[in-house]
């Protein structure tokens, strides 16, 4: 986490922007710069180029997308943790479901900021959550209790990987099918595991077709 809080007359931040949106970098690049707290030092728009221009640049703080192409933004924040351990990564995605937010918190991120909150506020976000001492997620609802169906707070993706698990795929399998690594396929069925209250691949698929998923 951030060191404490920012003062006037501090060097701006170093920032490597990701995100597959030409336009998105160029007005985040634009609201960051402007605000004289941050200097973007590189912008990339795969996944696949996260690690690379990081170990290049030496940004202080990554601002990362979760929907990147070639390597997704979970898997670059994992890779990060993994080779730059001091950098600090917010993930900054259209998506404001729980679970990437809780999965974003759980690899390491210092912060999460829905796109919502628009270019203009992006700076101040951003310094929230680098300041905060504990994970906040900016523009986003607090998560509260756990709805009465049981798969209420599986995400889309959640649903689609449960669907092919009762389908009776392989974790290899199931990557195959939805374009991610085995990996990343472990860890979403751990979530899912985890929020149907189950333990196996078995009560997972009982729930799927309690539940009319199939």
């Amino acid at each position: 986490m951030a060191g404490g809080k920012r003062h006037p007359g501090d060097m701006p931040l170093r920032v490597l922007l990701a995100d597959d949106h030409p336009l998105i970098l160029w007005a985040f690049r634009h609201e960051l710069e402007s605000s004289g707290a941050f200097q973007v030092v590189a912008e990339v728009e795969t996944g696949s180029q996260v690690v690379p221009r990081a170990r290049q640049t030496e940004p202080d703080v990554v601002l990362l997308d979760l929907g990147l192409p070639e390597l997704g933004g979970l898997e670059c924040l994992e890779r990060l943790r993994d080779a730059h351990p001091d950098v600090r990564v917010v993930i900054c995605s259209a998506s404001s479901e729980p679970a990437d937010i809780a999965a974003a918190r759980d690899l390491g991120a210092e912060g999460y900021v829905v796109k919502s909150v628009g270019a203009d506020e992006l700076p101040a976000a951003v310094l929230r959550a680098l300041e905060s001492e504990t994970f906040v997620a900016v523009g986003a609802e607090e998560a509260g209790e756990a709805d009465d169906e049981l798969v209420a707070s599986l995400s889309e993706r959640e649903l689609s990987m449960l669907r092919t698990l009762a389908r009776g795929l392989s974790n290899k399998a199931i990557g195959n099918e939805l374009w991610i690594t085995e990996q990343t396929v472990k860890f979403h069925l751990t979530n899912i595991y985890r929020k149907l209250g189950v333990e196996n691949r078995t009560q997972a698929t009982r729930v799927a077709y309690e539940h009319h998923l199939v």
